[in-house]
């Protein structure tokens, strides 16, 4: 999988995408991460990447040149996706995640700031918007390092044990069972004695039970979703 970020600060993926098992999986070129400033394709001597929306308003938008050359510099995958991070776009869940990282080969993804980016590129660069959530951060690197965080995890080879992937919340619409370590007894708290049982079909019956009434508890629009599809 390769990522193309189009950001005006680089800096700000160098720590995370050299920590943990990220880190791992890039060091063993199961993706690979290219930074491109848009900066580097502006055309005046200030590299003055921002302007004043038409119409008035507050704030600065985002030039479409500078954006649109350092997409079009890229070298394109035929199995590729052209990606604006934005509030107003589709929200990111699993499912997306695997959508992305099953079916595409290369991800460019735009980080935006100040008010957003000229509309055009949106209408006519742009192939998807995804967000978060329904909030609004100061910048896009933050929900683009969440984009590669959570595909690169779903790779084959960046995860040993890919059985777990498999066992996680969302990955049938329940979220996780609790889970213990030692010790047994933690300020007068115990482990479940069924996890202590050494029964595994009891032990998975248990966990069962538990993700259907914690996701039943916690997000009963899953827990609705997930029951309809039992019928």
């Amino acid at each position: 999988m390769r990522f193309d970020i189009i950001t005006l600060f680089p800096d700000f993926f160098v720590s995370p995408l050299n920590s943990g098992l990220i880190g791992k999986a890039l060091a063993k070129e199961i993706a690979t991460i290219n930074l491109i400033n848009p900066r580097d394709f502006t055309t005046d001597k200030h590299h003055k990447v921002d302007d004043e929306p038409y119409g008035g308003g507050v704030g600065m938008l985002l030039k479409p040149e500078p954006i649109f050359a350092a997409v079009e510099s890229l070298e394109m995958l035929p199995r590729k996706e052209i990606i604006y991070m934005s509030p107003q776009g589709e929200t990111l869940n699993q499912n997306l995640l695997q959508e992305l990282a099953s079916n595409y080969d290369q991800l460019i993804l735009i980080c935006g700031h100040y008010e957003g980016v000229d509309e055009r590129v949106c209408q006519h660069l742009v192939t998807r918007e995804i967000s978060l959530g329904d909030f609004v951060l100061t910048c896009g690197e933050i929900p683009a390092l969440t984009i590669i965080n959570g595909v690169v995890r779903l790779l084959p080879g960046t995860v040993a044990k890919q059985a777990s992937l498999k066992a996680e919340s969302f990955e049938t619409d329940l979220l996780d069972y609790p889970q213990y370590t030692r010790p047994a007894v933690f300020r007068g708290w115990e482990v479940p004695e069924v996890l202590r049982s050494g029964n595994h079909q009891a032990i998975a019956q248990w966990r069962k039970e538990q993700q259907i009434q914690r996701t039943r508890d916690r997000r009963f629009d899953l827990w609705s979703r997930w029951h309809q599809q039992q019928d």
